[in-house]
């Protein structure tokens, strides 16, 4: 990744619009901000919520309310509640995300989560 430079600023997370986004079950609300090559996220799923697809791109994701479930599609789970995070780059496991109560995450991904070629 080139480096990006982002002047310092704040994010006032009320006045970013939330979008829709529907799972297989369920409701995913986001609210974005887009840098070149770095995006983050606030993500509310809504009670019951299963993700539509298995994702392969890299995230970093933190719980900052409520608790959910990342299943790797090889049949591994984990549960993550508030204050706990994952990490993963793009194409290492492919994964979805479930709740049965709700939940409220971070979500930052971006260019420098690409899978760099073994040396």
């Amino acid at each position: 990744m080139d480096n990006k430079n982002i002047p310092y600023q704040t994010i006032d997370w009320s006045k970013i619009p939330k979008t829709e986004h529907k799972g297989e079950k369920g409701t995913g609300f986001w609210q974005t901000v887009q840098f070149e090559g770095l995006r983050v996220r606030i993500v509310e799923y809504s009670e019951g919520y299963i993700a539509d697809h298995w994702c392969k791109k890299g995230h970093i994701v933190h719980c900052l309310e409520g608790e959910f479930v990342s299943e790797l599609q090889d049949g591994k789970k984990s549960k993550l509640s508030q204050g706990m995070s994952y990490i993963v780059s793009d194409d290492l496991s492919s994964h979805r995300s479930s709740t049965a109560n709700g939940v409220k995450l971070m979500i930052i991904d971006g260019d420098f989560l690409k899978l760099k070629p073994e040396e």
